[in-house]
């Protein structure tokens, strides 16, 4: 079963709309949040960590779905144990519903809106923290990704955390979505390229480049981050995208 499909509507789910696009936020997506937060000492960091997840990843969504919009195609988003989804909705058609037709290369846009709505979240983050007083310094991940952070006057010392929260999901895991590992962003917009150069092989090229940049990020999450949680996810991920190459025409 793939980690990103839709889960099943619960009671507990919260819904609310943004612009008029339907979100749902299924129960499982606190789960994650919390233990993402786990790793804080106090409750104030705990919620910082939840809340930022919640801002970061609907902001991300809201990238797709409005890009979706500007093609005329309307959709919901669901939040859940595995991050979000936009999720295409069927239009009225005669006498039945379609979905409207989207072109490979608006695919794409619709695919990259999401990591740079959180990358232009992330600027406005840094600009709000300026404007308030404060001060930015460069710093990196992994030791070449630059990653700013921002120091605020002392008096908002717990905003100066929440923003940290906010920079590092919004940067970190917007590149991570850019990696091209199918289903992810980067992945989507791999297989859309490749499509386009080779429509006989482009389909199964993009599975192996996602089966190989799967198992590295497995690598490098559990060896440089220390991660358990991402080795696994892109471990299944690369696992997931080897089944599909089993189950394609014309085999491996």
């Amino acid at each position: 079963m793939s980690l990103f499909q839709i889960p099943p509507p619960t009671r507990f789910d919260l819904r609310f709309s943004v612009a008029g696009i339907p979100v749902r936020v299924h129960p499982l997506f606190w789960v994650i949040a919390l233990i993402f937060g786990a790793g804080s000492n106090n409750l104030p960091g705990i919620l910082f960590w939840v809340v930022g997840i919640f801002i970061s990843v609907l902001i991300h969504e809201l990238g797709h779905a409005l890009a979706m919009r500007r093609y005329g195609q309307d959709s919901q988003i669901i939040l859940h144990f595995a991050g979000g989804l936009t999720v295409p909705e069927s239009v009225s058609f005669g006498l039945g519903y379609a979905r409207v037709a989207i072109t490979p290369n608006q695919n794409i846009l619709i695919s990259l809106a999401g990591p740079f709505a959180g990358f232009f979240f992330a600027a406005f983050i840094v600009v709000l923290s300026l404007a308030m007083g404060g001060t930015v310094a460069p710093n990196t991940i992994l030791g070449f990704i630059p990653f700013p952070i921002v120091f605020l006057p002392a008096n908002f010392g717990a905003l100066n955390s929440f923003f940290m929260v906010l920079l590092w999901v919004n940067i970190f895991w917007g590149l991570i979505n850019l990696v091209p590992v199918i289903p992810l962003d980067g992945g989507q917009v791999t297989r859309n390229i490749l499509i386009q150069r080779d429509p006989w092989n482009g389909l199964r090229i993009s599975l192996w480049v996602s089966v190989v940049a799967g198992a590295l990020m497995a690598l490098v999450g559990f060896l440089f981050l220390g991660s358990i949680y991402m080795a696994f996810l892109f471990a299944l991920l690369a696992f997931q995208s080897y089944q599909a190459l089993q189950g394609s025409a014309g085999g491996l």
